[in-house]
């Protein structure tokens, strides 16, 4: 930070300053040529940087050194054929009235000279948030104990010094866990079979619990409830508020210890789809041979007769018990998605990865039974191995306090605990991404807040509302089909309870969970073009280890967004004068690194401090110099720069069109061409030119050019189609008089046998008629149409 202000160069001084040196200045170069006897280079020309910097235009010697010569446009209203645009160019006296009428036609030819090109270097703050998202880090643990009595007491011992066992541990270990990013194209890519996977997995939810609504299941699973369990489950409107839960409680109770021992689990149910490394590694998956086998409606009849099949079965069935009597269930669904991963490569799978897991083919669920027990001599039923947290549940609800309650007989054996339905994040089978609701009528509801013990620090990290910028949008999109008709009162209380339980959550404890926090931030994790606001009051501390300080915390609210200058100037603002910057950016330096070019930051010793950046606030609107007499401002290059519309000059127009700049000069008014932006192609960025700016008062004027060469253009056009059309039925024509002249001498009888001849012989091969050939022509390539008629 530097401790005065200085003065900030405005944009009109910057464009017209005089790069080159001073005139009375020695020739230094010369003179040390000369005394090393070396003749002097014929170009005087500074050499040229290897790179720039700054992304800023580019000054003459960075521009293209070649001009391109004027083009002359040739007019508007040119004949269509070679043959009139010949007649018209022969001199004679018989074609001195025809060049008259064609002069009065045309548009005089106009040289119009080409605009001089700008290129510009990337700069660092352009591309800064796609290098952020890029690039992940992982946080590293640090075990190192502390030394204890016992160790402080022994004698000191002879320590042995091995670089070289400790150099092959750092390289394999550098080997197996550095993982390179993801591609653009493959980040996409994994994003779409994301919110593939999500609609088929509501798609399938969708249909289970339209399942659960049968009648023949229903009337399979109802005897299992006794009267008891019935008038607990249903309890009356007498019964007081506190008294009506009780009752449920007590009625879930019973029906669960019921449900736990007649329900029998032999198959496997779904798990958590993990990413395969290569296509390859798809070919030899197989998938388990106990996997679930309800897969239609008959199916499901079935398990509910016979009270077997998967967990997820069981928690299925158990919903629609709970319909039959009338109780109002919800079937719980969570959803585990293909997680978007920003890494790719081998590596082992940790806790602290949560963006996927590798190697999925290589993961096996096949239990292992241990060497030293003996084999039963009876038949014994094969134990199914699972995540201990389950994929189904069931929500009822609790009618005294108009709330929704989960219950989960199968699984967890649980009821009115809603935070134990999170598994940990080392679990690879299960994970809480996507909790969803489903009613008894169809529609469904996210519910994944109350679930979620950190479901802004950590769940919502691996959804896709943070994966893309419109993934919220596109989420919010997919959930309303699901969404009910009508918003009745028990939706609006549980939408409050569902954002009283977001706005309760804690601040994170871990320093990592800071990262992308939508409350919360801390000065480490902020991004290159982050800084703090002025007087930004810390809300608390964190702990970022034993032996390291407390680290402060701030509102993300208190987080600006820092620009450059000329970053800013392409937003249509300019740095105050006399302005502090906020902060300054470090030079970005290539460096060579495990075979491929990464940038790196790195405090420049030799005076420069880097780039300079500004906070919205010291910023002010530019105003460009106004249009005066007619003319229009213009940068060294010749141009206008109009990034936004409130760059446009007082008393000026910006006409977007590819014409305004020819009707501009047919009129002869000044006009500079409107710089709209740069196209990159890599690091180096070409000028978008997208039409001009003229003055204001000749606005009509050229709009009205612009509307005649559009017209005459569109009138070359038809009468192209038109000579096009006329040539088709030309020919038509002549063919019918070579038809009508070979047919002139031959009796009507002879026709009509000969036309019935014909008929015959399409019908039975389609054949083509030896008297029909003169029809059988080829048309030009230029003569396209359709039979005469005007193709659209």
């Amino acid at each position: 930070m530097v401790g005065r202000k200085r003065n900030t160069p405005q944009r009109g001084a910057r464009q017209q300053a005089n790069r080159g040196g001073g005139g009375n200045e020695p020739d230094i170069y010369q003179q040390m040529l000369a005394e090393a006897g070396v003749s002097a280079p014929a170009v005087s020309s500074p050499e040229r940087p290897l790179k720039r910097r700054r992304g800023v235009a580019s000054s003459p010697d960075r521009a293209v050194s070649e001009k391109a010569e004027p083009a002359v446009l040739s007019s508007l209203s040119s004949s269509v054929g070679e043959a009139s645009r010949s007649k018209t160019e022969k001199p004679g006296d018989g074609d001195e009235e025809a060049e008259e009428d064609d002069d009065e036609m045309e548009f005089e030819d106009v040289a119009i000279p080409e605009p001089t090109l700008q290129t510009l270097e990337l700069d660092s703050d352009d591309d800064e948030e796609d290098e952020d998202e890029a690039l992940q880090f992982e946080d590293v643990q640090f075990n190192m104990p502390l030394p204890d009595e016992a160790s402080q007491s022994q004698e000191p011992q002879e320590l042995e010094l091995n670089l070289s066992a400790q150099k092959s541990a750092m390289t394999s270990k550098q080997g197996a866990d550095r993982r390179k990013p993801l591609k653009k194209e493959e980040k996409e890519r994994r994003i779409d079979i994301h919110k593939t996977h999500l609609l088929c997995l509501l798609t399938h939810v969708a249909k289970r619990n339209h399942w659960c609504n049968d009648a023949q299941v229903q009337e399979s699973l109802r005897p299992h409830l006794t009267d008891k369990m019935v008038q607990y489950l249903t309890p009356g409107t007498n019964l007081s508020q506190f008294g009506r839960t009780e009752s449920l409680k007590n009625g879930l109770k019973l029906v669960a210890d019921m449900w736990k021992n007649k329900f029998e689990i032999t198959e496997r149910g779904m798990r958590r789809a993990l990413w395969a490394e290569k296509v390859e590694d798809l070919d030899s998956y197989e998938l388990p041979d106990d996997m679930e086998s309800c897969l239609d409606k008959s199916d499901f009849r079935q398990a509910a007769k016979t009270l077997q099949g998967s967990r997820d079965v069981g928690a299925q069935l158990y919903c629609a018990l709970l319909r039959s009597i009338g109780v109002r269930a919800r079937l719980v669904y969570r959803e585990m998605a293909a997680a978007v991963s920003t890494t790719s490569g081998a590596g082992p799978s940790t806790a602290r990865r949560r963006l996927g897991h590798p190697n999925a083919t290589d993961y096996r669920f096949e239990p292992t039974a241990a060497p030293s027990r003996p084999r039963p001599t009876f038949a014994s039923p094969k134990k199914i191995r699972e995540s201990p947290y389950p994929i189904y549940w069931v929500e009822i609800l609790d009618v005294g306090h108009q709330k929704w309650q989960p219950t989960d007989p199968v699984v967890t054996h649980t009821f009115w605990k809603p935070r134990v339905f999170e598994p940990p994040i080392t679990d690879q089978e299960n994970c809480l991404c996507y909790v969803v609701a489903f009613n008894e009528d169809g529609t469904a509801k996210d519910v994944t807040r109350r679930y979620a013990k950190g479901y802004t620090a950590k769940t919502r990290r691996l959804r896709i509302e943070t994966a893309v910028d419109d993934g919220k949008k596109w989420w919010r999109k997919v959930m309303k089909t699901f969404q009910p008709a009508v918003v009745d009162d028990l939706d609006q209380i549980e939408d409050i309870e569902l954002a009283s339980v977001e706005a309760r959550e804690p601040m994170p404890r871990n320093v990592q969970d800071f990262k992308g926090h939508p409350v919360y931030a801390l000065e480490r994790h902020l991004r290159r073009h982050e800084v703090l606001a002025p007087g930004a009051v810390p809300s608390g501390t964190v702990s970022a280890g034993a032996r390291a300080p407390l680290e402060k915390v701030f509102r993300r609210k208190d987080v600006r967004i820092a620009r450059s200058a000329e970053k800013w100037f392409r937003l249509g603002r300019e740095v105050k004068p006399l302005e502090i910057p906020a902060k300054w950016l470090p030079k970005r330096v290539q460096k060579r690194r495990f075979g491929r070019d990464e940038e790196a930051e790195q405090e420049s010793n030799e005076g420069d401090a880097g780039i300079p950046i500004y906070t919205s606030d010291q910023t002010e609107l530019y105003e460009p110099p106004p249009v005066r007499n007619g003319r229009v401002p213009k940068n060294k290059f010749g141009n206008i720069e109009v990034y936004v519309p409130s760059m446009v000059p007082k008393g000026g127009v910006h006409i977007a069109s590819e014409y305004a700049r020819r009707a501009a000069y047919l009129l002869g008014i000044d006009c500079a061409p409107a710089l709209t932006g740069f196209q990159f192609k890599g690091r180096q960025g070409t000028a978008v030119l997208n039409g001009v700016v003229v003055a204001k008062e000749y606005e009509e004027a050229v709009r009205a050019v612009i509307q005649g060469m559009v017209d005459l253009e569109q009138e070359m056009e038809d009468d192209k189609r038109r000579y096009v059309a006329l040539k088709l039925w030309r020919r038509f024509l002549v063919g019918l008089r070579i038809r009508e002249r070979i047919w002139s001498g031959v009796g009507e009888d002879e026709r009509k046998e000969a036309d019935r001849q014909a008929e015959l012989e399409a019908e039975l091969g389609g054949a083509e008629s030896d008297e029909t050939e003169e029809f059988d022509m080829v048309v030009d390539d230029d003569d396209e149409g359709g039979g005469g008629f005007l193709v659209e």
